[in-house]
């Protein structure tokens, strides 16, 4: 059995598998450092201009390759919509329903035969539909980013809980060390992603050159910042402490990156990194 393969309609379907491809690239937040809000609304515009690219075209199989990476463009918008502005099960479940009757609606369009705009209509959409999204990445990169601000304290003092513990073993306390300010000046919703947080203990202690866990009260699923808003997250380390000891024990906080230079006192070096890859 021979099986007839017609090489542009394969180019096509590959060109719209890249598309697919691309699209799920630029909503991993890893390139262009664009608003959640910006992002979605740049995906519905490119869902409109590709639907009326799709109307416009008269040229075989150009209009069904058209309408595929309009579609191919509305998934991925409702996925990231949902995904990134969580709208709980009842809206996702009106969304999901709302996008089943535009599509029911646009194909009867389609079919009942909608009028074809000329090529002078669709290109002046087809501009205004750029002008609009240029107007939005603009605004986006002037109204600001997300910015991080890590305070520390000046020292931390940890004591023995009231909790039976392995007799010659170190145990663990945590300690608030400090705080981590974010701040969204812009008018859109955007990624939120901490910076990364690392520490050592330098200085007169006995176990000195250990690394210590550092970490935020920052809620495991929250990872967007609104509008104009402010938060504050603090920060808490993992400090040892001698079972034995009877006293609390003090160490200082300095933020810095050097863990090899002798201190007079044990003290904490908190090395703050780069903002963590959410995807």
């Amino acid at each position: 059995m021979r099986f007839a393969i017609d090489s542009g309609k394969l180019l096509y379907a590959l060109g719209v598998l890249f598309a697919a491809a691309a699209l799920l690239y630029f909503v991993r937040d890893v390139v262009f450092d664009l608003s959640i809000t910006v992002k979605a609304a740049l995906l519905l515009l490119a869902f409109i201009a590709l639907f009326v690219a799709g109307v416009a075209l008269e040229r075989d199989v150009l209009d069904v390759v058209a309408f595929a990476l309009s579609g191919v463009t509305y998934v991925v918008f409702v996925g990231y919509v949902v995904v990134r502005y969580s709208p709980g099960e009842t809206g996702t479940f009106l969304l999901l329903a709302m996008s089943a009757g535009l599509f029911v609606g646009l194909g009867y369009a389609l079919r009942a035969g909608i009028p074809t705009p000329s090529r002078r209509t669709a290109a002046a959409a087809l501009g205004g539909l750029l002008i609009v999204s240029a107007g939005l990445v603009g605004a986006d990169a002037l109204s600001g980013g997300v910015t991080y601000d890590v305070q520390t304290n000046e020292s931390v003092t940890v004591s023995i809980p009231e909790t039976e513990h392995t007799p010659n073993r170190y145990p663990y306390v945590e300690g608030e060390i400090g705080a981590v300010t974010v701040s969204n000046p812009s008018p859109f919703l955007r990624a939120l992603d901490l910076p990364s947080l690392s520490g050592c203990l330098v200085g007169p202690t006995e176990h000195p050159d250990e690394t210590v866990f550092i970490n935020t009260d920052i809620q495991w699923d929250e990872d967007t910042i609104g509008a104009s808003t402010t938060k504050s997250y603090a920060v808490r380390a993992e400090l040892p402490i001698d079972p034995n000891r009877t006293e609390s024990k003090t160490y200082a906080i300095e933020q810095g990156l050097d863990c090899s230079t002798e201190r007079s006192e044990p003290t904490l070096v908190v090395q703050v990194g780069e903002s963590d890859t959410i995807d």
